[in-house]
């Protein structure tokens, strides 16, 4: 995958470095600076490593680079999600996210757990959205609950919940509009929809995902404040590691927001979304 290119080279290109220095650790946290992490986040672990290095008597970069590995991936340990069954999920976040097509990942993520997957196309807001839906509820033979554009999204809701529960249904997820987190109108809307489903099925497992672009760095975090205004958001998909993107961002939104990642998605494919794994996401950047 194309995803840090231009990281991975700097982050290689400053680990060839053979003394460890304070022009090797200038560099290494201007270098996390520039992956979105943030200026404070990438001062906390810059400072972390220099005490781990100190304590541990390190001099070569070859250990810095392993201790910086277990830095990332510690920081990167928030509580993960537990799916159970039933479940509904609604997908909120801004337009051109990817929010349709990571609903299409994670209806094909469960469809190969063995679990039955309903769709509710909750966005009558924007015209196209209830056929983009209904054709990849076509090409995945998942089945959808819809109503004309302009309806009440709460009310396409409410009925694909009483299919649910008549059919038994493990899944279902709920898309709502796209929406610019500063629109009241449509946050109001959200809060309105979460009512209903804490009405109708309060033995469910509820979970609110917002879909972030990881290509837009520190946004995101302006983006889950604001939708954490409104409603609770649990956790979060983390969209276009396919590009250029840096990614750093998840750092501050799992520590300062307290908000983990539960999905990445790395390409346009119905199958390219993995469960986020801390491990493999640094690896990925000290690869």
């Amino acid at each position: 995958m194309g995803i840090f290119r231009k990281f991975f080279e700097k982050l290689k290109y400053t680990f060839k470095r053979t003394e460890l220095n304070d022009d090797f650790y200038d560099e290494l946290e201007a270098l996390l600076v520039s992956s979105d992490m943030g200026v404070e986040t990438a001062l906390d672990i810059m400072d972390e490593l220099k005490i781990v290095c100190k304590k541990k008597l390190i001099k070569d970069i070859e250990h810095a680079q392993i201790e910086l590995k277990n830095i990332l991936i510690e920081k990167l340990q928030a509580t993960p999600i537990e799916f159970t069954y039933p479940m509904i999920i609604t997908v909120v976040g801004v337009n051109g996210v990817g929010k349709t097509t990571t609903i299409a990942k994670m209806t094909k993520y469960f469809s190969k757990l063995k679990k039955s997957v309903l769709l509710a196309a909750g966005d009558t807001f924007r015209a196209a959205a209830t056929e983009q839906l209904t054709d990849w509820a076509d090409r995945l033979k998942t089945k959808i609950v819809k109503q004309g554009e302009g309806a009440d999204s709460a009310a396409v809701v409410f009925d694909a919940i009483a299919s649910m529960k008549a059919k038994n249904y493990d899944v279902l997820i709920v898309d709502t509009a796209g929406r610019l987190h500063t629109k009241t109108n449509l946050m109001k809307e959200l809060e309105k929809i979460n009512n209903i489903i804490n009405r109708e099925y309060p033995e469910a497992k509820k979970l609110n995902l917002i879909v972030l672009d990881a290509s837009i760095g520190q946004n995101s975090i302006a983006q889950v404040k604001a939708f954490k205004d409104s409603v609770n958001i649990d956790g979060i998909v983390l969209t276009k590691l396919d590009g250029t993107a840096k990614g750093g961002v998840v750092y501050p939104i799992i520590n300062d927001l307290n908000v983990p990642i539960v999905f990445t998605g790395f390409g346009e494919g119905v199958d390219d979304l993995d469960t986020f794994d801390a491990e493999r996401f640094v690896d990925k950047i000290l690869m």
